[in-house]
């Protein structure tokens, strides 16, 4: 899985990176803690935003196992790694070889923006996989179904709420989660034997950010119109409105995000 261009990686990345919620984050790193050499799955890893993310707060020698179905995406995420940390790349279709991408020694399984494109039963699959191996999980940027928009316009509860229809998707794993991704993950891996902790990690944009909000105005407005849900003059003229607010450096969006760790019970 990624299905995702490099360059829309590239242009989230400094929002992503913004957005994750530091004491989770910081949990993640703390569960590494005192191992003289880790391993790290990064499932659907797509150019290596959560090993660059992440790395920096370990200690100790680091090899990563970077899980992708797009080579080039892998080759990027390869390339962008530290000195001293070792990169496995590993090309591999999650929804098919999700067991095989966990095979061998683990002592943390990442995912960045993953969990709201996947199905409840490859969720399920995860959570059995992760628990029969008692390794922690992290799960950064998870969307939770929360759009902001400043100045408001008479057509924004519409357009999220078919957004969020949207987002129930196949997007390759069999109908998406979207909006329900971390409740039902904090269920699951709760089943599993897990202790979970979870924190916002918002996407904001501000009235300067203007290239990252055409973006995602453009694809929402695509993803609404996809569903058939909206007349096309209101998707347009939406999509008019907030682009006319963009360029004239008035408009905020707010992107609601969640960032889980769980740990197995019992471990320290």
């Amino acid at each position: 899985m990624s299905g995702f261009a490099a360059e829309w990686l590239a242009l989230r990345e400094p929002y992503d990176a913004q957005a994750r919620n530091p004491a989770i984050l910081d949990a993640a790193a703390q569960s590494l803690a005192g191992h003289p050499s880790v391993t790290i799955v990064d499932l659907a890893c797509g150019t290596g935003s959560t090993l660059r993310a992440l790395s920096p707060r370990l200690t100790g020698r680091q090899n990563w196992r970077m899980v992708d179905n797009d080579l080039g995406l892998l080759a990027r995420a390869a390339a962008s790694a530290n000195s001293g940390v070792n990169v496995l790349p590993t090309a591999l279709d999650l929804n098919r070889d999700l067991e095989a991408a966990l095979d061998g020694p683990v002592d943390l399984v990442t995912a960045s923006a993953l969990l709201d494109l996947v199905s409840d039963d490859w969720l399920s699959r995860l959570a059995v996989e992760i628990a029969a191996r008692k390794v922690p999980f992290y799960a950064a940027l998870t969307y939770d179904g929360r759009i902001e928009f400043d100045p408001p316009d008479r057509c924004d509860a519409a357009i999220v709420a078919s957004v969020n229809r949207h987002q129930r998707g196949d997007k390759g794993f069999g109908p998406a989660l979207g909006p329900s991704a971390v409740t039902i993950a904090i269920a699951r891996l709760e089943s599993a034997g897990y202790s979970v902790v979870h924190d916002a990690a918002d996407w904001t944009f501000g009235p300067d950010d203007r290239m990252i909000q055409d973006e995602i105005l453009a694809g929402w407005a695509a993803a609404v119109q996809e569903t058939g849900d909206q007349p096309l003059a209101d998707i347009a003229g939406w999509l008019a409105r907030r682009r006319a607010a963009v360029a004239d450096g008035r408009s905020s969006i707010r992107v609601g995000h969640v960032d889980i760790f769980a740990r197995p019970t019992g471990t320290r």
